[in-house]
């Protein structure tokens, strides 16, 4: 009984082949049209990097 096996690295030309058939596949299948978003948005910046270092000590004391 002879058993072929193939090493880790080894060229499968029938994969390659699958590969490259499936990599040169283009899905054109999706909508081609941008979202459009109107409104506004609104950052709060929040309290300044001393009130935050000091509340950072506040808490590191306790």
């Amino acid at each position: 009984m002879v058993v072929l096996t193939m090493s880790m690295g080894a060229y499968d030309e029938e994969e390659h082949e699958r590969r490259e058939q499936q990599a040169s596949k283009v899905d054109t299948d999706f909508d081609d049209e941008r979202t459009i978003y109107e409104g506004t948005i609104e950052y709060d910046s929040g309290d300044s990097a001393e009130a935050l270092l000091n509340k950072f000590e506040e808490i590191k004391s306790s």
